[in-house]
């Protein structure tokens, strides 16, 4: 009976432990290939996590999904912008693309993070709102451009 309650205490403990491991930039941006399908690859990159039970999202994956976004951001102004502003012509049109892609993937963990943290019970419904705002409007820019080219950028800064 023993073993039996330790086993069961044991399983429930990894079920809870969180699902994402430390990440650099360049192994989960999506900015490279060709726009148009940004949603997708950005779901794709958290495909671990069970999006039909965020009220039980590990403290751990919600820091990894916060360090995602703070990467994203990261790799827009110190590595998208001042690439697109040196760029010209379809050079900077293809950096644009990229610079949408990562910030879907940027909104994309952030709007995760809220959503497990409003099934949490913490009320972040305005911020989400913002947010989910932002992401339908930069999934809306990525998709105008379906087809067509999109930089990837190495940028060093890995997930907490």
């Amino acid at each position: 009976m023993r073993f039996t309650i330790s086993l069961i205490a044991a399983c429930a403990a990894l079920a809870q432990a969180g699902v994402f491991s430390q990440q650099n930039y360049d192994d989960i941006s999506i900015s490279g290939g060709v726009a148009g399908n940004a949603q997708n690859e950005a779901l794709a990159v958290f495909g671990a996590l069970d999006l039909n039970d965020l009220a039980n999202v590990d403290e751990d994956d919600l820091d990894f999904l916060n360090s995602v976004n703070q990467i994203a951001n990261d790799a827009e102004t110190d590595a998208f912008n001042p690439a697109i502003e040196a760029a010209s012509g379809e050079e900077a049109d293809a950096l644009q693309r990229g610079k949408i892609k990562n910030k879907v993937l940027k909104l994309t963990a952030t709007v995760l993070k809220l959503q497990a943290q409003a099934a949490q019970g913490k009320d972040v419904q305005d911020k989400l709102d913002k947010e989910q705002t932002k992401l339908n409007k930069n999934i809306q820019q990525d998709e105008d451009e379906a087809g067509n080219a999109s930089t990837f950028l190495s940028f060093d800064a890995t997930t907490d």
